[in-house]
């Protein structure tokens, strides 16, 4: 950028601005982008996007999976503990069920409990436990009718015998992200 400076009458100075390019000639500064650049912005816009969405795709069902795996630990942990009292005689259990629960909806009702006393020193009466809130959502298929296995049942079994429950799976025939079925988790 040059000054120039020039007297003007009176002995006053004043001061000029020139812009001027490479072959000396005035440039005007007041521009934008260029269409090439608009292009080049919108096309590195799309690319990230286009990489973006593919990982929330992925992202989503890892949090579903995470959500089954808890759902399906809560469940078999209810199912243990239920087991475990069952065993010390805490409640009766119906005969051959191997004191595993009748259902599901049994870990959510609770059981009632014969001998104990309730909290707060009223000796006489029971009460009731539950080894569940409530009977969680699969999230793989969006209602709560699980796979459930009796201790007759086949490991590997899809039918219920209706028996007890000793272990749940989700109905969904999916396959994870590590290459297995939901309904082998």
């Amino acid at each position: 950028m040059r000054l120039s400076m020039k007297r003007v009458r009176g002995g006053s100075v004043s001061s000029r601005t020139r812009r001027e390019g490479a072959s000396g000639s005035p440039r005007d500064f007041n521009r934008g982008f260029t269409l090439l650049e608009l292009i080049i912005a919108c096309s590195i816009l799309v690319i990230l996007a286009t990489v973006a969405l593919p990982l929330e795709r992925v992202t989503l069902i890892r949090h579903r999976e995470e959500a089954l795996r808890y759902d399906l630990r809560e469940m078999r942990d209810a199912i243990d503990r239920y087991h475990d009292d069952a065993e010390k005689g805490k409640f009766q259990v119906q005969a051959g069920t191997e004191n595993y629960p009748p259902d599901l909806q049994t870990l959510r009702d609770g059981i009632q409990m014969s001998g104990q006393g309730v909290q707060g020193g009223q000796s006489g009466q029971s009460q009731r436990i539950r080894y569940l809130r409530e009977i969680p959502v699969d999230p793989m298929t969006g209602n709560t009718d699980w796979g459930l296995r009796s201790v007759q049942d086949d490991p590997d079994s899809t039918s219920w015998g209706g028996q007890d429950v000793f272990d749940v799976y989700s109905k969904s025939q999916a396959t994870g992200l590590d290459g297995t079925r939901y309904s082998d988790w």
